[in-house]
């Protein structure tokens, strides 16, 4: 997946919030700030592994599989993105 590609997983996330899931405000909060932390590595151009980083897409995969399957399906296309580009 290209980083164009992985923008265009990051705005439909971002169109998924605003619609308004059922999410309390922390779980909002560290969507928002794992997204802010995929886009700062997309304009680095990083190409070395930053195993941090595909942890939190994991972990927040784990945490909304169940309750909110579409922003897990979208996560974990975005972590699949960024294994594929090295990040």
């Amino acid at each position: 997946m290209s980083a164009r590609e992985l923008q265009e997983q990051l705005n439909a996330l971002r169109e998924q919030l605003e619609q308004n899931p059922p999410l309390t405000d922390a779980e909002r909060d560290d969507l928002r700030e794992l997204m802010q932390k995929i886009e700062f590595e997309l304009e680095l151009e990083t190409k070395t592994q930053d195993s941090s980083l595909a942890d939190n897409v994991n972990l927040a995969v784990d945490r909304f599989e169940l309750e909110h399957p579409t922003l897990a399906s979208t996560l974990r296309q975005i972590g699949t993105a960024l294994h594929s580009m090295g990040i």
